[in-house]
């Protein structure tokens, strides 16, 4: 039968192009058996065929591919995502590093020939993460800067390793930085990917490292906050990398 894909794709072109084009220049190894260009409708589509690997266009219109990604991995998290670039090269990195945060198991450049995405998609099937080597670069030179793993942090991203640094539960980062609740796991899960690491204890740590955290003139921890590292807050261990 072979691997069995749903694509989530904004373009009507690839998707027909993917379908028609993988099964023949994969000698029958992957198949198309759906393809939508709704994020909302990925969760659905994934119940309905089961397939072995979802390909997830992040340029999708709301809710976004990012979405995308982690409705079909709550549908079922052994299902093997890839994420595919938007073609927006401001946007990609931070898309491509939110989407390996919510469970993606690698990200795809932009790509216009079928040949070119068999050995990708077939590594993912087989458990392997898939990573273009312009991003697995950006992932290594941020965590191995002699200024640290904080280098390339936005002022929002800084605040809230300071604030997990200090303890800080999700309520009281969500009033810090004026987001949600929602939104406060989904910048965790993304910060703890860019500094490399694998739960909220092992950010405070780092951050420790780093001089950052409570101190002279530092922010508290709120009273009755949550010690560093609580499962609701922890972060999905990295996969390795191709």
């Amino acid at each position: 039968m072979g691997v069995q894909i749903l694509v989530v794709d904004r373009r009507p072109l690839l998707r027909r192009g993917l379908e028609a084009l993988l099964p023949p220049v994969s000698d029958g190894r992957l198949r198309v058996v759906a393809g939508t260009h709704l994020a909302g409708a990925a969760a659905e589509l994934v119940r309905r065929h089961a397939p072995d690997l979802v390909l997830v266009d992040l340029g999708l219109e709301h809710p976004g591919g990012v979405r995308a990604v982690a409705a079909a991995l709550r549908v079922d998290p052994r299902t093997a995502v890839l994420a595919m670039a938007a073609g927006r090269a401001e946007d990609d990195d931070a898309l491509a590093e939110e989407a390996l945060a919510a469970g993606a198991r690698g990200v795809l450049d932009p790509v216009l020939e079928p040949e070119e995405l068999v050995t990708p998609l077939l590594a993912a099937a087989e458990g392997w993460a898939v990573l273009p080597p312009r991003l697995l670069r950006r992932m290594s030179a941020a965590r191995s800067r002699p200024d640290g793993p904080g280098a390339l942090l936005d002022a929002q991203q800084r605040r809230l390793w300071t604030l997990i640094a200090d303890g800080a539960g999700t309520r009281r980062i969500a009033a810090e930085l004026h987001v949600s609740d929602r939104t406060v796991k989904r910048l965790t899960a993304t910060l703890l990917r860019r500094l490399g690491v694998a739960s909220r204890t092992e950010a405070a740590a780092l951050a420790g490292r780093q001089g950052l955290g409570a101190g002279p003139g530092g922010p508290a921890p709120a009273p009755g906050g949550r010690a560093p590292g609580h499962p609701e807050e922890g972060g999905e261990r990295r996969r390795p990398s191709t």
